[in-house]
């Protein structure tokens, strides 16, 4: 019971940053200005660990390697401390388990920012029909628009909706589908 609240608390604690620090990745990636209030509350809230970071970690072309080390950082820890307090039993198999564990981080990374790329789709369409002037309209629609704009090519608008979004929508539910899948290959191959 106490092993599972702080699992809770934890995962909370450390998804919060996590999403932050993946947000703050694809915005520089994307080069969303900072200047809105969701940039600002991104920054603020994860420079503790990225202004650090940047004295060890460089960027590569252009992106903000610092942000997403810091996520794959913090979530890595979160999966080792859960790993541990469930009293996991890496077997015949503990020689792996770091790389395993490392593996596992990734996926979950990958799946939060499929996660992340839906709430920006949603909130992007939404936007563009109850409100396009609203204030935070514009910066829904530049982390949206590369990845629906080859969707966009392909599918013309019907009486002026953009279909665009329910298929980049229904692509990534294969793909959290997909990465839960190797999730689990790769719980069993430490297991």
């Amino acid at each position: 019971m106490l092993t599972n609240l702080l699992l809770l608390i934890l995962e909370a604690v450390t998804g919060f940053f996590v999403f932050l620090l993946l947000v703050r990745f694809y915005m520089q990636w994307l080069r969303v200005s900072f200047r809105n209030q969701l940039g600002q509350f991104v920054v603020t809230v994860t420079d503790w660990l990225v202004r650090p970071a940047r004295r060890i970690i460089p960027s590569l072309s252009g992106l903000d390697m610092p942000s997403l080390m810091g996520a794959l950082a913090l979530h890595s820890g979160y999966l080792a401390i859960a790993f541990w307090l469930k009293r996991f039993s890496f077997g015949a198999h503990a020689g792996i388990a770091v790389p395993v564990v490392l593996a596992i981080a990734v996926l979950e990374l990958m799946r939060f920012s499929v996660y992340l790329l839906i709430g920006i789709v949603l909130v992007s369409a939404v936007l563009s029909w109850v409100n396009p002037h609203a204030p935070l309209a514009p910066l829904f629609n530049s982390l949206s628009r590369p990845f629906l704009r080859p969707f966009q090519r392909l599918i013309p608008p019907i009486a002026n909706v953009d279909l665009s979004p329910l298929v980049l929508l229904l692509l990534l539910q294969v793909a959290l589908m997909m990465l839960a899948w190797l999730r689990v290959l790769l719980v069993q191959l430490i297991a």
